[in-house]
């Protein structure tokens, strides 16, 4: 078995924390007529009654204070095959959605083609979540596309599930 140990604390914990498989999920929104989104890896199901669901944010990010301010998020579970798309949509000083094929949903969503899940969301609420903002968002609207393997971020690398 290998182990690893470390000196430094957050380090330690970024690499304990890898050890857990994630999904990636796309949040993006029309802004002035262009798509705008970024990444997350922190996702989760919240509440059925209201249908609620929570997202992370770093609170360094420059994207965030723009897309927290629309009518309507579009939220993409990322296909298997779009380790791709997400390190675009992570990319900084670039055009995100320049080769990102995606489609406008309902209030300004934008939703990226090829996904596992759409979710079509409204900010419910956030609160301070240390160096990141909790958001909860209510899901207006779904879509899925059960044939389509989710993209897994694990061990600060992309793979793919498969059948136990």
């Amino acid at each position: 078995m290998t182990t690893m140990t470390t000196d430094d604390p957050t380090l330690a914990l970024r690499q304990a924390f890898s050890l857990f498989p994630t999904g990636v999920v796309a949040v993006a929104a029309s802004v002035d007529g262009r798509p705008v989104g970024l990444a997350v890896n922190s996702f989760t199901s919240v509440s059925l009654d209201p249908p609620l669901v929570g997202i992370c944010i770093a609170n360094t990010s420059t994207t965030w204070p723009t897309l927290s301010g629309v009518k309507r998020l579009g939220l993409s579970i990322l296909g298997a095959g779009q380790g791709a798309v997400c390190r675009t949509l992570s990319a900084r000083g670039v055009d995100r959605f320049a080769d990102v094929p995606w489609r406008a949903g309902e209030g300004g969503a934008v939703l990226i083609d090829d996904a596992a899940l759409w979710l079509e969301c409204e900010i419910h609420s956030s609160f301070p979540g240390g160096d990141h903002e909790v958001v909860l968002l209510e899901v207006k609207r779904s879509e899925l596309f059960p044939d389509v393997a989710p993209l897994v971020f694990h061990q600060s690398r992309f793979r793919e599930l498969q059948s136990a």
